[in-house]
């Protein structure tokens, strides 16, 4: 007699009596969707998530099962009940499971555009739940009890911190050029050196945003060299705008010039067209008072006469992804009516966050502490290394016995692969070799897939026959301790 587990769920024979246990399963075998929905562990499934879910993923697995009976490679232990219903709640909770899940970011590039760059602030992160589980003034003017505008939930914050007379924000800052351009060029021509014409991830080029937008591309000077002559030659009845773009993702050294904004901004005024700056990954504040690499600011922008300067929200400000755009109030009341506007504005739950960010930087005494991306960039390396060494015996215990880990305070991080890429932060890790240097390559490339299948999914990179965990990003490592003992069972 079968034991209760061992049923198969064809009728109520063990597997011995529907055919031999040692002859594959065939497609008779099976059990109609509505017989193993009847099962006492399946009737669990559907109180917990009703008929809908279950039944579709139960016709799911028994179609995938049906198919491998069809080339008699099913095995009749996975037409037992138990392993149904297992099978059937694996498909359940992968179903359910979040496709965007946290990981720990150990690769040592603390704005990782794919990684989901900045990290919002514990203020930020308490607004958003604050006003997302109510209804809310988005668009309501609480004083005059009228229709309101968003723009105005953080444009106060942005001319207070910038000197500029107007903002507005739509939600990224491609979205920030595309708009201007349009709002401000549309049929006319766009002065921009040769040196500046910027690609940055996901195949955004600086040319082909212009077409996008309408406006013709001006390209002056050479790559390495421009001078204000060659903007004064290329002005003419056509021209809408000069333009200046900071190459915050590449660097051109040697033999170089360019011309400065203050410079820039003299021959917009003498020829009486508006002098348009795009920061891509500007910051708020002086970086070089944290002992970072400067960063050109907007409000310095603004001050040397560019009449309109557009940054990232989730770069360097270490906010929501937003583009930002402040400068003259006749410019922005331009772009803020442009039909392109709607479709490209922030939603609520950016727009909540990006409020609480700003917020952050009236208060400057305070940033490094409460910014998590100034934060992570400043951290020192004695906290660092203290990391290392606090997480060296548990790493090393779960790769035994086929990997070696070392603490190394030798590595060299970056602020971000899209935002100050070239310059280099130092800091500390764990370094994790494979004993045997034969087929050192895979067994690297099995490691990285087994972290990557915690729980809480570790991201590092390999490097020189290592696979390196830089530890700046890993604040409390205590929940990265706390998986580490299921890492054995992905690595056997």
């Amino acid at each position: 007699m079968a034991r209760p587990d061992e049923s198969v769920v064809h009728g109520s024979k063990a597997p011995g009596e529907t055919g031999s246990a040692s002859e594959p399963a065939g497609p008779k075998d099976l059990p109609a969707v509505d017989r193993l929905l009847r099962l006492p562990d399946v009737t669990a499934l559907l109180a917990e998530h009703g008929h809908t879910l279950v039944a579709g993923q139960a016709r799911m697995l028994l179609d995938g099962l049906r198919a491998q009976a069809l080339t008699g490679s099913l095995d009749r232990a996975d037409i037992a009940s138990a392993a149904l219903v297992g099978a059937l709640r694996h498909r359940i909770d992968a179903t359910l499971a979040p496709a965007m899940r946290a990981v720990f970011n150990c690769t040592g590039t603390v704005i990782h555009t794919n990684l989901g760059r900045a990290l919002l602030a514990d203020a930020a992160l308490q607004q958003v739940m604050a006003l997302m589980g109510s209804p809310n003034n988005l668009e309501y003017d609480l004083a005059s009890g009228g229709r309101g505008d968003r723009d105005s939930l953080v444009e106060g914050l942005l001319c207070q911190l910038t000197g500029a007379e107007a903002a507005t924000v739509v939600n990224n800052n491609a979205a920030a050029v595309l708009l201007s351009l349009a709002a401000l060029a549309r049929d006319r021509e766009v002065i921009v050196s040769r040196g500046e014409l910027v690609e940055i991830g996901g195949a955004f080029r600086i040319p082909d945003v212009m077409t996008a937008a309408g406006a013709r591309l001006v390209e002056v000077g050479t790559t390495n060299r421009t001078h204000p002559r060659d903007y004064e030659n290329a002005i003419g009845e056509r021209s809408a705008l000069l333009m200046k773009i900071h190459t915050s993702n590449y660097q051109v050294q040697g033999f170089t010039a360019s011309v400065d904004e203050a410079t820039l901004a003299g021959i917009a005024r003498r020829h009486g067209l508006p002098l348009v700056s795009d920061l891509g990954a500007g910051s708020l504040i002086d970086l070089s008072a944290h002992g970072l690499p400067r960063e050109p600011m907007p409000q310095e922008q603004l001050a040397a006469g560019c009449q309109l300067v557009t940054f990232s929200g989730d770069k360097l400000l270490g906010g929501p992804q937003a583009g930002l755009i402040v400068g003259e109030r006749a410019l922005v009341d331009r772009i803020r009516k442009h039909p392109m506007k709607r479709a490209l504005r922030m939603s609520k739950l950016p727009l909540a966050a990006l409020e609480a960010t700003l917020r952050l930087y009236l208060r400057p005494e305070r940033l490094a502490r409460d910014l998590p991306t100034l934060r992570l960039l400043t951290r020192p390396l004695a906290d660092i290394l203290a990391t290392a060494n606090a997480l060296h015996a548990d790493v090393e215990r779960a790769v035994a016995p086929r990997y070696s880990v070392q603490v190394v305070d030798d590595l060299l991080g970056q602020i971000g692969s899209g935002s100050l890429p070239i310059d280099r932060l130092p800091s500390a890790g764990l370094a994790i070799a494979p004993i045997q240097k034969k087929g050192a390559g895979r067994a690297l490339d099995e490691l990285a897939t087994a972290l990557r299948t915690l729980p809480r999914p570790v991201i590092g990179r390999i490097t020189e026959d290592r696979l390196l965990l830089d530890l700046r990003c890993i604040e409390n490592h205590f929940p990265f301790a706390a998986q580490l003992p299921l890492l054995p069972d992905r690595l056997a």
